[in-house]
């Protein structure tokens, strides 16, 4: 069985926003207060709590500009925070809505058309783990069943580096 790991957008791509960094659309982020509903970070993956601050951004989870380089608007707390990491532990965004679309992308960081469903969040690590085992698909996403918003990324999880030569495990 192929063991996954859902990826938060990486901390690299937050510390520039919080560094007063442009967005996918070369735009300064947009600060909003979070009415504490529907807010969900992308690199801590949890809800921003109502009252706090903000950035509202253009975001791209692609390397490069192609027909299928999805760009929509996405949230991230003004302040810096910690960057999720968890294997196989369905991150506390995803359980804040009763299904999200899962879809598989190849190599070339397009769609790989037939992939994309609407989820029950229950059912999301079933299957992204059986997407990542078709030849072709390099990678997962997770997004809004209702407004298509990127919220995270699955992969399969990467095996532990080999001990050194004589070294104890």
């Amino acid at each position: 069985m192929t063991s996954i790991q859902f990826s938060a957008m990486p901390t690299a791509d937050a510390e520039a926003l919080w560094n007063g960094g442009r967005d996918a659309y070369d735009r300064l982020p947009e600060t909003m207060v979070s009415d504490g509903d529907g807010n969900p970070c992308r690199h801590c993956l949890r809800n921003i709590g109502a009252g706090e601050e903000l950035l509202v951004f253009a975001y791209r989870p692609f390397p490069e500009l192609q027909p299928y380089a999805e760009t929509g608007p996405i949230f991230l707390h003004k302040q810096p925070c910690e960057r999720y990491s968890a294997n196989e532990v369905l991150p506390p965004v995803l359980t804040t809505s009763p299904d999200f679309i899962v879809r598989g992308y190849g190599e070339s960081d397009r769609i790989v058309y037939g992939t994309g469903a609407v989820t029950p969040i229950e059912r999301i690590p079933a299957y992204a783990t059986e997407l990542l085992t078709r030849p072709g698909i390099a990678y997962v996403h997770v997004r809004s069943a209702r407004n298509n918003c990127y919220q995270c990324r699955i992969d399969k999880e990467k095996a532990p580096a080999p001990a050194e030569a004589g070294a104890f495990i």
